[in-house]
């Protein structure tokens, strides 16, 4: 490429690193939403949770389209192919994320409409806080290739795996003592789930940073084999 055209082309880059960026830093708002109507019984922070959805919808089209565009007119080289197909991984994580707030929001409303009535006593806060951390980081382990940031979040998502697994044991024992927590029960539930995918979808997005920085695949590697990948070497 000519000079000017590999500065443009540069510019458009990292036009695309940046939307990415936007749309993380939009997808965290609606998780924060999220959970604050939880909290407070806000409707209309549901309301501004389910609307929101839409843009994060039109930013993911919006970052795909320029990621093929310059993939047919660039034809870039290996190390650049790699940030435009970390991007595209990223956003599709991204957009889940949003979804998963949605989920969080609705389930929120169902709790205040029913003014909390014969709601188990789970503590979530903990799960929260780690799951909207666990997003913050991956976000800024890809702006900042930063691939020790991004070790950390992957290596993180078993205690939230662990957590889950004990708040559903939680849930269970009290639907079973109670039968009249049930709707409630089911509903912190798909909260809990909603949130543990939050976890998921940061891990992924950690495991495409360090796919972009140091061109190696670690998905679906067991914990042993991921140390060994990448945290020793």
């Amino acid at each position: 490429m000519s000079d000017h055209t590999s500065k443009q082309y540069d510019s458009e880059l990292e036009a695309v690193r940046n939307k990415v960026l936007q749309m993380g830093g939009l997808v965290e708002q609606q998780i924060s939403k999220a959970v604050e109507a939880l909290d407070s019984g806000d409707l209309a922070l549901v309301n501004s949770v389910v609307s929101g959805d839409q843009q994060v919808n039109r930013l993911e089209i919006e970052i795909d389209e320029a990621c093929t565009q310059m993939i047919a007119r660039r034809q870039p080289a290996a190390g650049d192919l790699r940030v435009i197909h970390t991007i595209i991984k990223m956003i599709t994580d991204l957009e889940r994320v949003g979804d998963e707030a949605v989920k969080i929001s609705r389930m929120a409303q169902a709790i205040t409409e029913a003014n909390r009535v014969h709601l188990p006593r789970v503590e979530l806060k903990h799960l929260e806080n780690t799951a909207i951390g666990m997003l913050r980081r991956a976000l800024d382990a890809y702006a900042r290739l930063d691939v020790a940031g991004a070790t950390a979040v992957v290596l993180e998502d078993e205690a939230v795996d662990v957590e889950y697994a004990s708040i559903i044991r939680q849930l269970i024992t009290h639907m079973m003592e109670d039968p009249r927590t049930i709707s409630r029960a089911i509903e912190l539930l798909f909260i809990a789930k909603a949130l543990e995918r939050i976890g998921d979808h940061s891990k992924n997005m950690c495991e495409y940073v360090i796919y972009m920085v140091k061109g190696r695949d670690v998905r679906h590697l067991a914990i042993e084999e991921f140390e060994q990948s990448v945290v020793r070497d």
